[in-house]
């Protein structure tokens, strides 16, 4: 490896704003803010809920029951 190409690397602390904390390697600094993670996003809990807006299931239903009921 040649010298003085490669970035420095700190030891991390990840934390994120559910107090969630991880200790990784960083080349931004030694303390990382991130608003979402693994531990809270709702796709990874299993929490995560569908909305429906402007009867978008409602409108796929109506178009397509036609061929459900043959």
């Amino acid at each position: 490896m040649k010298d003085g190409i490669h970035p420095k690397v700190y030891k991390a602390k990840i934390q994120c704003a559910c107090g969630f904390e991880v200790e990784a390697l960083s080349t931004k600094g030694e303390a990382v803010h991130t608003e979402i993670c693994s531990n809270c996003h709702p796709f990874y809990t299993g929490k995560q809920r569908f909305v429906d807006t402007a009867g978008r299931i409602d409108r796929f239903r109506k178009k397509y029951a036609k061929f459900e009921n043959k």
